[in-house]
């Protein structure tokens, strides 16, 4: 886990304007679905949702980058309202120039929340000048990169939890 003062955790949480968020392992539990047609499902917490909404109230957008094609998750972004949604994105820290480039922000207004060793590269590279977190149970590859560990596991409420994590630090 990466420490930071309290002063310095409050000063980056009033600069953060785009909370980027994995998807398996963040927003779901990590499980997959299949039924008897092939078709993938994944499970998403409602609360987990509510921190995207509270988030927006406070300022912050919201998207998820993933690896993963899968129709489940763009449908998820359209019912939370994300305005931007990067799907297939292997090698996420490749692609770090492109969200800066159509937002506009700047990294020290990111702050990214991933499980996994996919997201490392990503994590690091916020983690100079932004604000990074991982779900209570990440992985051993993610979790040295991240200045908060949530309280919950992925699929369970992380997500929601980073998310009042930052809306505390903005109100201090």
């Amino acid at each position: 886990m990466l420490s930071l003062s309290l002063e310095e955790l409050q000063k980056r949480g009033k600069q953060i304007k785009l909370v980027i968020s994995d998807n398996d392992g963040v927003f779901t539990d990590n499980g997959v679905y299949y039924s008897a047609n092939g078709e993938e499902m994944k499970r998403y917490s409602i609360r987990d949702g509510m921190g995207v909404e509270r988030l927006r109230n406070a300022g912050i957008e919201t998207c998820i980058m993933t690896g993963e094609m899968s129709p489940s998750i763009k449908k998820r972004a359209e019912k939370l309202a994300m305005k931007r949604l990067y799907l297939g994105v292997k090698d996420k820290f490749s692609i770090l120039d492109t969200v800066l480039a159509e937002t506009g922000l700047q990294k020290h207004e990111l702050a990214y929340i991933g499980d996994d060793v996919n997201d490392v590269e990503i994590m690091e590279e916020i983690a100079r000048k932004g604000l990074t977190a991982s779900p209570r149970d990440a992985t051993v590859f993610a979790m040295p990169y991240a200045h908060y560990h949530c309280n919950a596991d992925g699929g369970y409420g992380a997500f929601r939890d980073f998310a009042e994590w930052l809306i505390a630090l903005r109100a201090s």
